[in-house]
């Protein structure tokens, strides 16, 4: 029971965020300031973890080629497809979960437990559309950061399996041309576009109806994490369900 009320009051949250909008003035700085430190402010954590991800798939992948009759360009064919497909939209959303979605909890639960809400509430300002809204729009530009976290991967692929002398450069980029279909790149970006809707929204709902003092700020952000990375995952499941089969 407290779990549909838990996702009655999301969905009414998601409802009252578009309402009595803040005027535009202030929304723009926050919306800047939320890309600064939601977008602008993962770039180096994503493309240090997808380059050297990237370097590991393509490593194993050669490591595993024992046939002398499989061509090498499966490395970077196998690469391609493990990186656009999983790794850069799911894999790098629940790392993502951790970094953006607990700042995004820990700030509007100090909000909270400092009665900055209720402050915001007394002025007549909608607080839900002051908080979330401009973390909402902020994250619109998430599949810019997971186009590099793709890019960047097939680049450590090649790097390491090239230099680690594991495929030749010719053969990796025949890899990489090899059977590609647009359409996955299409549906990488419509699960990112998801993904970030989920970043937005569920560590905010736990900031913003978190009860308590500092200590369960910590607890909120633990449980916003929890809670981001069991939707994301389901809603990949349902996602390649419903595009891929």
């Amino acid at each position: 029971m407290l779990y549909l009320q838990n996702i009655g009051a999301y969905f009414l949250m998601i409802v009252e965020m578009f309402r009595k909008p803040t005027k535009w003035s202030v929304m723009k700085q926050l919306i800047l300031k939320d890309i600064d430190d939601l977008i602008i402010g993962s770039l180096g954590i994503v493309a240090f973890i997808s380059f050297f991800v990237g370097g590991v798939v393509a490593i194993q992948t050669a490591l595993n080629i024992s046939n002398p009759l499989i061509p090498k360009s499966l490395v970077g064919f196998a690469t391609r497809q493990s990186i656009i497909l999983e790794f850069g939209p799911t894999f790098m959303s629940i790392i993502m979960a951790g970094k953006v979605g607990s700042f995004i909890t820990s700030s509007i639960g100090t909000m909270r437990v400092t009665e900055q809400i209720d402050a915001l509430e007394v002025m007549g300002i909608n607080s839900l559309n002051y908080l979330v809204f401009p973390k909402f729009i902020s994250l619109m530009l998430y599949p810019f950061v997971i186009s590099i976290s793709m890019f960047l991967g097939i680049v450590g692929g090649m790097i390491a399996s090239v230099y680690g002398d594991f495929t030749t450069f010719e053969h990796y980029i025949e890899g990489i041309q090899l059977d590609f279909k647009p359409f996955h790149v299409i549906y990488a970006f419509i699960k990112t576009t998801v993904f970030a809707f989920v970043l937005a929204t569920i560590p905010s709902f736990h900031g913003y109806y978190m009860k308590g003092g500092a200590l369960e700020v910590g607890k909120a952000s633990t449980t916003s994490f929890v809670w981001t990375s069991v939707v994301i995952i389901i809603i990949n499941y349902l996602l390649t369900q419903m595009l891929l089969s």
